[in-house]
């Protein structure tokens, strides 16, 4: 039910006319229905969504920017979508944008220097949408974005702070709360494996740590420094497993705690009679090892939407002077994994 071109050319596609007629309703009608901007009766918009359905009709993005301003995209840019963090944040990005009736664009930079960032940011901005959210610049510059300011944007990375509206966990609020955790237990000292050295959410973590076991009149250990995999989790929990002093580890994410689990299984230390173990995220899975794992649990599903909410706040304003800054809070969650340490 395609129509026709001036020059008796068949288009690429069902128009809106197609639709409306199929749907016996005004063309206006179905563009109020595509834009979700105005009310329209709940059986005529159904009938509008039956025949855009039957006809595989989708609004031309490029159309409803001149029509209204907006592509109805956002582009998300990452460096590595892989890592359980990023993948969780975008998870819940797409879901959110989903309910605002927006689409999302990935692109991901091979590297973390300002030469791969800046043409990242560039690429997107030529590519229809509306506004970008960047995850972490991992080990990259403070300012690796080189986002004009007309160009709504949110950024989860606390080194944004003053530079582009930023949403980020209390990490550091976490830390300290697992740390004094573990040291109200009783334990002497908490041992902690630590993420990348580049990685500024493994600096924040790291920090408190150091600093919670400074408060408390305690030195705190040299510091494992993994890689976020559980097999770097498994590698370094062998030497934590060897050292008889050791009774608690603070682990820097949750899948090296799973590797840190199965070290001290293989060497026949009990956690947590012997040592107790602590992750970090709060992943679907640390509720299923044996015995459930002890986490600091982030709230990917609101990063989310806050990070989609900033972006479409921002559509059709100017960037304002005090910029947004929401800092989510973590909770800790207490499982099987942490005990008193043994007599």
């Amino acid at each position: 039910m395609a129509g026709t071109g001036a020059r008796g050319g068949r288009k690429t596609g069902p128009s809106i006319a197609d639709v409306a007629r199929l749907a016996g309703v005004s063309a206006q009608t179905v563009s109020r229905v595509s834009t979700g901007r105005e009310t329209v009766a709940p059986d005529t918009r159904a009938r509008v969504l039956q025949a855009m359905e039957q006809l595989s009709y989708s609004p031309n993005r490029a159309a409803r920017a001149l029509r209204d301003g907006r592509y109805g995209a956002i582009g998300l840019l990452a460096h590595r979508f892989n890592r359980t963090g990023e993948a969780l944040t975008t998870d819940a990005i797409l879901r959110a944008a989903e309910a605002e009736d927006y689409t999302v664009t990935l692109l991901t930079v091979a590297a973390t220097t300002a030469e791969e960032w800046r043409p990242a940011t560039q690429r997107l901005q030529h590519q229809t949408v509306d506004g970008i959210i960047l995850i972490r610049a991992e080990g990259g510059p403070d300012d690796p974005l080189g986002i004009p300011p007309t160009m709504p944007v949110a950024v989860s990375d606390s080194r944004a702070h003053g530079r582009y509206p930023h949403v980020v966990s209390d990490e550091f609020g976490g830390v300290v709360a697992a740390t004094r955790h573990l040291l109200e237990l009783g334990h002497r000292t908490v041992h902690h494996l630590a993420g990348p050295l580049d990685s500024e959410p493994a600096r924040l973590r790291r920090a408190a740590w150091r600093s919670t076991l400074e408060r408390a009149g305690l030195r705190a250990p040299d510091p494992l420094v993994g890689d976020w995999t559980p097999e770097s989790g498994l590698a370094l929990g062998r030497a934590l497993a060897a050292d008889p002093s050791v009774t608690a580890v603070l682990c820097a994410n949750d899948e090296m705690a799973f590797g840190v689990l199965r070290a001290l299984h293989e060497a026949g230390r009990a956690v947590p009679h012997d040592v107790s173990v602590v992750g970090f995220d709060g992943i679907a899975l640390s509720d299923f090892t044996g015995p459930p794992l002890t986490t600091v649990k982030q709230d990917f599903p609101r990063m989310g939407r806050e990070l989609v909410r900033i972006v479409l706040s921002q559509i059709g304003q100017p960037r304002h002077a005090a910029l947004e800054d929401v800092l989510l809070p973590t909770e800790l969650v207490v499982r099987g994994t942490t005990a008193p340490p043994p007599a």
